[in-house]
This record gives structure tokens, C-alpha cells and sequence, in this order.
């Protein structure tokens, strides 16, 4: 009788147990920008990144299921709470990814705090997010104003171009990107002469470039991003900027900008991205998927794409850890835990801040004549190994790191 009863409680045990394997349901929504100036760089391709991880982990393990939903934030940080809100209230999202817009992200963070929820970011670039703004329910995984900085600013510097004129976009991006490129400018000897700053969207860049022109600086920072990046380098063209001894440094450039631009146009630009398409047989293979899935094929993915596919698909792992418990905290705390390992950014960890660690690489955009196939934009000019891609933990002001 007792073994019978024995038995008996084994195999509810382990009925339980396929029954709550099979009850867990993950809902992860992709809060982006699909309609202005950073939906080539974010938008459909992120909600397309994300449905791909989805897809890999649902079919490695059946037993999880996985909604993607997506939001548009028109960045604008009051409607981004706005959704966080509605999606973790009543929709019962448990993950926020991608966000660019490091306004709206950091409003984003103070929301996933209070609901206990997790943000992974792949979009914002803010170093504050893992700084003085950090928390336990986010992870900033693909790039951020510090890594950006020290990347393109300091080779620019030591190339000699060592006076530098800021053209900054005018919410928190800008002026982190500005403030991290500044100091990098000036640790390495050069000097800012100056700095104007531009409203978000800008679709006229005449008289901001004018100033940058009348510094005499030898090199123009762009503190900007997405569709006023293309529009400042378009119109620095135009005026003949480049050919008059002036170099542009772009500070956040994407592969979808180089498209955008153009190879006559772009070629020269240098800067500092941690993803690259046709870096290697596995992001070539990502790659041809992700076009499946995105439906354009004159589309190119970047790094904040990336960054959604990976972050998402390191977030299910965690929760797959924890047998599908939610709760942000201990999920982000798992997340750091496990070592990280995709096909796009390799092996990895993520640090006690929540700053995601891996290499980055310095890129020029190629001549159009070095260009031997549809979206052949870059050639490395040097990797900057993970010890040294990202701002040291001691120096972020995270209130989260002891010591």
C-alpha cells in the first residue's frame, strides 16, 4: 500500500511538473519608434528581431510560449509611460525591449522599477541608464554615449583632429553623447571650441552647420542620431563643408544611415558600432533571415536589431532558468548570472549595473569602388577588445555596485 501510495505521489509529482512546463507563457513587448526619424535604425526591424527570438527559443523549447506585441512611442516620453503602463497593467507584458530615445528610456526604467518588471534596452544610448540612473529591472545591452565616445572620439583625436565644434541633438541622447565625447576630447589633449544645439527632427540644419563652419574647428561632432545625422551629413556635403578641411564625426552612425546616405556620399565617415551584418557567417545567416522576416530586402539590420534579438533571447533563457517566474528583480539578477552566448555578439556577461559586456569595432564607411555587393559598407579599422568597450564599473555612479 505505501509503495503503491509512493508511486502514486510520484507521477502527480511529475504530472505537476509537465503541467507547469507547459503553462509557462511569456509576453514581451517592443516599444519603439516606427515611424520617425529612428524607424529604419529601430522600429519594424526590432519588432522583426524580436519575433525571430521568439521563434528560435519556442522552437528549442515547446513547452514556453512567446507574445511579441509592439508600440510607437513618437518619442515622447509622457505616451511611452503611457504604454509601459497599459501593457503591464493590462496587457500583463513582463519584458519592455528596445526603446530608443534615451528620454523616453529613462522615464521607461522608472515604471519597469516600480511594477517589478524587466527593461532590456537596445535602443537608448544614455551611459546614465547603467550610471547614476540605474536599477535593478534593467539591462542596456548593445551601446551606450560612453563606449561611443571613447570609441570614435579618441581615434579622431589621435588622427590630429584635436579642436572639435559640437552639433548635439536637444534632449538626453544629445547631451550625453556630447558630454561623454567632450571629456574624451579633452583627456586625449584636444579642446572643445564650441557646441549648438538642435530640436529632435530637425529637417534644416543651414544655420547650425554655418556656426560649426565660422569655429574653424577641425573636426564636427554629430551628438545626434538616425534621420538628423542623414540630414546634417546631406547638407554638410552641400556646403561643401568636408572639402574645406573640416571633418565630420559621426558619434552614432548606423548601417541604415550608410544606405540612406549613400557610398559617394557617407565614404570616410568613421565610428564605432558592436554589430556589424556581414562580420561574419553567423550575421550573415542572421542577416538573410532577418529579411525574411522584416519583408525588405534593401533594409539592413544594426546594432540596435541586434541587440533585440539577442537581449530577448538571453531575458527567456533567464525565465526559462527560473521555471518561468517573473519577477523582474530576480529575473535581471539571473540574467547576470548566466553568461551570455548568441550568434551575433558572441560570449558575454552583464555586469552588476546592468551594462551588457562585449566587444566593439571602429568602422569607415568604404569608396564606392572598394563596395563589391549590396550592403558591402564597412571595413574595420580596429576592434576594441569587452575589457575596454564599456565604462568601468567603479566610474558609472550606479548607486547598485558596492564599493
Amino acid at each position: 500500500m505505501k509503495r503503491t501510495l509512493a508511486a502514486l505521489a510520484v507521477t502527480t509529482a511529475l504530472m505537476c511538473g509537465t503541467a507547469f512546463a507547459q503553462q509557462i507563457t511569456i509576453k514581451i513587448g517592443v516599444l519603439t519608434d516606427m515611424n520617425s526619424l529612428y524607424a529604419d535604425d529601430t522600429g519594424p526591424g526590432s519588432v522583426a528581431a524580436a519575433r525571430m527570438a521568439a521563434t528560435d527559443f519556442m522552437k528549442d523549447h515547446p513547452n514556453v510560449k512567446v507574445e511579441v506585441i509592439s508600440g510607437d512611442h513618437q518619442n515622447k516620453a509622457d505616451l511611452g509611460v503611457n504604454l509601459a503602463n497599459q501593457w503591464f497593467d493590462i496587457e500583463k507584458v513582463d519584458m519592455i525591449a528596445d526603446v530608443p530615445n534615451s528620454g523616453v528610456a529613462l522615464a521607461i526604467t522608472q515604471v519597469v522599477a516600480q511594477k517589478n518588471k524587466v527593461f532590456v534596452g537596445s535602443g537608448p544610448a544614455s551611459s546614465d541608464l547603467t550610471g547614476a540612473k540605474c536599477n535593478a529591472n534593467n539591462v542596456q545591452w548593445t551601446y551606450d554615449t560612453w563606449m561611443l565616445a571613447n570609441g570614435t572620439g579618441k581615434a579622431v583625436v589621435k588622427a590630429g583632429g584635436d579642436t572639435w565644434f559640437f552639433l548635439t541633438s536637444d534632449y538626453a541622447f544629445g547631451h550625453a553623447l556630447e558630454r561623454d565625447t567632450a571629456a574624451v576630447v579633452e583627456q586625449n589633449g584636444g579642446k572643445v571650441l564650441g557646441k549648438v544645439r538642435h530640436p529632435i527632427n530637425s529637417n534644416d540644419f543651414s544655420s547650425f552647420l554655418l556656426q560649426a563652419q565660422t569655429s574653424k574647428a577641425k573636426v564636427i561632432g554629430l551628438a545626434n542620431a538616425g534621420g538628423d545625422t542623414i540630414n546634417a551629413i546631406k547638407q554638410a556635403a552641400e556646403f561643401g563643408i568636408v572639402k574645406g578641411g573640416q571633418k565630420l564625426a559621426g558619434l552614432l552612425v548606423f548601417a541604415g544611415d550608410v544606405a540612406a546616405l549613400g557610398l559617394p556620399t557617407a565614404q570616410g565617415l568613421q565610428f564605432t558600432e558592436t554589430f556589424y551584418w556581414d562580420m561574419n557567417d553567423q550575421t550573415r545567416a542572421w542577416t538573410k533571415r532577418w529579411h525574411e522576416v522584416r519583408g525588405d530586402k534593401n533594409k539592413w539590420p544594426t546594432m540596435n536589431h541586434a541587440g533585440v534579438y539577442a537581449g530577448t533571447l538571453h531575458y527567456l533563457k533567464a525565465r526559462l532558468a527560473l521555471a518561468g517566474d517573473a519577477d523582474g528583480k530576480t529575473v535581471v539578477a539571473k540574467m547576470k548570472e548566466l553568461p551570455t552566448d548568441d550568434p551575433l555578439f558572441g560570449k558575454g556577461t552583464i555586469r552588476v549595473d546592468g551594462r551588457k559586456i562585449h566587444p566593439a569595432y571602429l568602422f569607415e564607411v568604404k569608396k564606392p569602388e572598394e563596395s563589391k555587393y549590396p550592403g558591402d559598407f564597412y571595413k574595420t579599422i580596429s576592434t576594441i577588445p569587452a575589457n575596454e568597450a564599456f565604462r568601468p564599473l567603479k566610474d558609472g555612479g550606479c548607486p547598485l555596485v558596492s564599493g
